[in-house]
């Protein structure tokens, strides 16, 4: 091992927390002198020093924070020693070296990547110092502006597919009025593991759905699209009542990835006169019907279990109840998340009886449509006094003045 080497491994122990800077210089002279220059301008510094651009590939690590290489190595010419010290080592700062009659290579390093360069002739400690830093810095902000840049074409990316996802309601009867509301609980998230659809199919009746997957997340997102698409599919094949949710029950069965998921649904269909309606509700929250009478929550029984609990409850049925609507109504169809709210200062939760409380105040005031649905949420969270956590969807389905 030459002296030089020697003070390179030396310096390599140097004081814990400086910077480790790796030497690229065929030159014993110039390595000697930026060495020289380098400890009297920044004690502590850390050296490795490699005189063949084979030597540099194989002394670089993660802790080096700099390659400073001289364009002019017995195994790499020009740019090319610079190419393959990035191609090695992406993430670490680069300053090339030239001399007076090749500057003009060094401008071209930077272009094709480098931090900054140097000649050879023009540098002392202080500029040598500062040139170090600039390119360690620079090249930590080239490398947060691009996973910066990743990170946002990812959400982008991301929110075009989830977009795609939503349902865009199969509803041609101009009589009826469709409003719907979602929130996922995950930040950053359009989608929850709620999920809610409306099809209109070739006989005149209209079915609706709104389902809540068990757990929160992106897994729970992904089965509740699943399970609404298999729903849809399933409405547009001729299917429906407790035939359908069997089917969708074997669905979820197959598709999630513990027996301890299960989903609750409440589906409703519409007759083609839209005067009555046919609901199925599998652990799922009573809808709230909205007549000439004034609020109230539909009939709790007959009701059965939610879908994916077919092993632990024998002989599951989904049984029906047929509600008459009249000429003028309104149903409002959600999930669980608009009612486990705080309901105010005095503990609790908003529950069914406090959203139908909500809803007749809101409902006798005039509200109807997008307007009522907002301003049921806007009470629930004023109520529990943040944004509600869970996943949330809601569903209003009117005719006439309901």
């Amino acid at each position: 091992m030459t002296a030089m080497h020697r003070r390179g491994a030396e310096r390599l122990l140097g004081v814990a927390g400086s910077p480790h800077l790796l030497l690229v210089e065929d030159d014993p002279g110039d390595a000697f002198l930026f060495e020289e220059l380098l400890t009297d301008a920044q004690p502590g510094v850390r050296i490795t020093v490699a005189t063949t651009l084979a030597e540099a590939l194989d002394a670089l690590r993660p802790e080096i924070r700099c390659v400073i290489v001289d364009l002019a190595l017995p195994d790499a010419q020009g740019l090319d020693a610079l190419r393959q010290v990035r191609a090695h080592a992406p993430a670490t700062a680069v300053l090339v070296l030239t001399g007076l009659a090749d500057a003009h290579v060094g401008v071209e390093a930077v272009a094709a990547g480098a931090q900054d360069y140097l000649v050879k002739q023009d540098v002392d400690g202080a500029l040598l110092t500062r040139a170090i830093s600039y390119a360690i810095e620079r090249k930590r902000a080239d490398e947060s502006e691009r996973q910066l840049v990743e990170a946002r074409a990812l959400s982008r990316e991301n929110a075009r597919l989830e977009r795609g996802l939503l349902p865009v309601p199969i509803l041609t009867d101009t009589t009826l009025r469709h409003h719907t509301r979602y929130r996922p609980g995950r930040d950053r998230a359009l989608l929850g593991g709620d999920f809610h659809d409306t099809v209109e199919t070739a006989d005149g009746a209209v079915h609706v759905v709104i389902g809540d997957v068990s757990g929160h997340g992106a897994d729970e997102a992904s089965l509740g699209v699943r399970l609404r698409m298999a729903w849809r599919t399933l409405v547009l094949a001729g299917h429906t009542g407790d035939r359908l949710l069997d089917t969708l029950d074997a669905v979820l069965q197959h598709e999630r990835w513990g027996e301890e998921i299960f989903t609750t649904v409440c589906m409703l269909t519409i007759a083609p006169d839209r005067r009555t309606a046919r609901l199925h509700r599998a652990g799922h929250p009573r809808p709230l019907f909205f007549g000439p009478d004034g609020v109230r929550a539909v009939p709790d029984e007959p009701r059965g279990p939610a879908l994916g609990l077919l092993g632990l409850v024998p002989g599951v049925e989904w049984p029906a109840v047929d509600l008459e609507l009249g000429d003028s109504w309104g149903l409002l169809l959600y999930t669980d998340g608009l009612i486990e709210g705080l309901a105010g200062d005095g503990g609790g939760h908003l529950d069914l009886s406090g959203l139908v409380k909500l809803a007749r105040a809101a409902h006798g005031d005039g509200l109807r449509g997008d307007v009522l649905v907002d301003g049921l949420i806007a009470e629930a969270e004023r109520l529990n006094g943040d944004v509600l956590s869970d996943d949330l969807a809601v569903l209003l389905l009117s005719r006439g003045d309901g």
